[in-house]
């Protein structure tokens, strides 16, 4: 079997986007917890409760609302907006276990954050933040594709960007993007990981040639900040070869995008990847927002393919095969360090990690 990354409980996941959450009810597995997720018509809230009946554990994502309370599809047992049964047709008397969990929610960012694990340790103000993706002054396109494969290689392949060269060439990828150095920084106390790759003369791949109207060389950087376990933020910055920002530190000549993935391990072997891109140039163009979109999900599916087969490749080698590591993995071993001690951390009777 293939090495499955444990998950750390007591952390903020991403479970939709804001706008995936109204009145129809949603349904998501987050680590291997079945949701059902709505908004409440009193005040507008996200609702996250556990996504089975009390009674014969059927689907409250498959049943109906009545105002802010679900109607279970199969024997009318009926849930308030605390999980609290509230009605059980035939009788009067609710048994005292007619409960449902209720979760911890954060809407920031453009993203419905949950809390897993324990409830009293939740900590709104621990949400890492992505505030381009809600800001007037960028304009995001976004999506999510669930992946048949351990979250963890799915870290791997966001902090290694080299694989742009190979498996993205064509879309995103350049020769440049395997053959310059990284650095790479780690914030073991945050949990964070920084990688980046600056590339002073570079081909222009086509995502960014057709959506800038840049031809020629160009400057690429791109400075990764993953801020485990969920959030991935991607500061790229394009410009022709041999622009640089201004001493003030402003940037006139530069296009710049923030690509933003929420890694949300659903169960093991599954992850889901929702994605997004902002950009602060061409904000009001629909044309220019549909190529990205449209763009960015290829590359997407193009990793979704990848790691679907590298997940059942691994799952037939052999036990006791050994990986070979380089420089460029530097980024995704720090990662998965830090992930297994927010798991080992968070395991400790009354502690969780914040």
């Amino acid at each position: 079997m293939p090495h499955i990354t444990a998950f750390a409980r007591n952390q903020w996941y991403v479970a939709a986007f804001t706008y995936e959450v109204g009145r129809e009810l949603v349904g998501r597995t987050v680590l291997g917890e079945p949701l059902v997720l709505y908004r409440a018509e009193m005040d507008g809230a996200a609702v996250v409760l556990s996504d089975r009946c009390v009674h014969r554990r059927f689907p409250l994502s498959a049943s109906r609302l009545d105002g802010d309370r679900i109607v279970c599809g199969y024997h009318g047992f009926t849930y308030d907006t605390t999980g609290a049964c509230v009605g059980v047709p035939g009788q009067t008397r609710i048994p005292r276990s007619a409960r449902v969990t209720s979760y911890p929610v954060v809407e920031q960012d453009l993203f419905v954050w949950v809390w897993i694990g324990d409830p009293a340790i939740a900590d709104p103000a621990s949400v890492p933040r992505a505030a381009h993706m809600d800001s007037p002054d960028w304009t995001t396109v976004s999506g999510m594709e669930p992946v048949e494969a351990d979250y963890g290689l799915l870290v791997d392949n966001l902090l290694d960007l080299s694989h742009e060269t190979y498996l993205h060439g064509g879309y995103i990828g350049t020769p440049e993007v395997a053959e310059t150095p990284i650095t790479t920084e780690v914030d073991k106390e945050a949990g964070v990981v920084r990688v980046s790759r600056r590339m002073a003369d570079a081909a222009c791949p086509p995502f960014y040639a057709r959506s800038t109207g840049i031809e020629g060389r160009i400057t690429r950087w791109q400075d990764i900040e993953y801020h485990a376990p969920c959030l991935y933020l991607l500061h790229s910055r394009i410009a022709p070869a041999g622009v640089l920002p201004e001493a003030d530190g402003s940037d006139p000549a530069a296009f710049h995008t923030e690509i933003t993935y929420a890694i949300t391990p659903s169960a093991e072997g599954r992850v889901y990847d929702f994605w997004a891109v902002s950009r602060d140039f061409a904000r009001s163009d629909d044309g220019v927002s549909a190529f990205m979109r449209d763009l960015n999900h290829t590359v997407v599916m193009q990793d979704v393919e990848a790691l679907d087969l590298l997940q059942r490749t691994l799952a037939s080698e052999p036990a006791g095969y050994r990986e070979v590591s380089v420089g460029i993995d530097a980024g995704g071993l720090a990662a998965r360090r830090i992930l297994a001690r927010l798991v080992e951390e968070g395991d400790k009777p009354g502690e969780g990690v914040r």
